[in-house]
């Protein structure tokens, strides 16, 4: 495997600093500005998302300061609409080397995965099992205008999307002022199709 170059380790190490600083602004956020912005996105979202159009949503289960998609897994799992969930813990806790998913079946059905986020006590179904959603939400620590996103450095989702549908929607939950003008950015990481923050909804390019 080719040694990386000075720009690819320039640009790791920028983003580096760029995510302690979105990590420290975050664990400041008073839980009641928290609690507003999860309101308001999961509005936006509501609206974007059709139940009857979408057979499948990929989503994810934030934790801690991140955007919050509880009140939407719960809402599209009552409007029948098929969830899938990372798997990203083996049952006995270690962590899984490949992308995985799996349903959610309701917060029984859920455990606490590697670094206490939740995910389905279940069965993986692989990482081909993305191919049958036609909108993926995406956690992020920041992004631009244009979609690129800035995750939280393992390149989790980098991976899995490689399985998405061509067609599939993907968006990237922020706060406003996670929304940058520019990015570090390298020839994996993946552009997301929508940002949604509280006050608006960014279509990229």
């Amino acid at each position: 495997m080719p040694s990386p170059s000075a720009d690819d380790e320039a640009l790791t190490g920028a983003k580096q600093l760029l995510r302690r600083a979105v990590r420290q602004r975050r664990a400041v956020r008073p839980a009641e500005q928290r609690a507003a912005d999860d309101l308001a996105r999961f509005d936006r979202l509501t609206a974007l998302l059709a139940p009857e159009r979408e057979p499948v949503v990929a989503c994810y289960l934030g934790t801690g300061d991140e955007p919050g998609t509880t009140r939407l897994v719960g809402w599209l799992a009552a409007q029948d609409v098929p969830v899938l969930l990372p798997l990203v813990g083996r049952a006995d806790g270690a962590p899984r080397r490949r992308p995985d998913w799996a349903w959610y079946t309701g917060p029984d059905g859920l455990r606490s995965g590697p670094r206490g986020i939740p995910e389905p006590d279940a069965r993986g179904l692989g990482a081909r099992a993305l191919a049958s959603a036609s909108v993926v939400v995406c956690p992020a620590l920041a992004g631009t205008a244009r979609g690129e996103r800035l995750g939280t450095g393992a390149g989790w989702y980098d991976r899995a999307l490689r399985e998405a549908r061509p067609d599939a929607v993907t968006i990237m939950l922020l706060n406003d002022d996670e929304v940058l003008p520019t990015l570090p950015t390298q020839a994996w990481d993946r552009r997301m199709d929508l940002v949604v923050t509280p006050t608006r909804v960014l279509r990229a390019g």
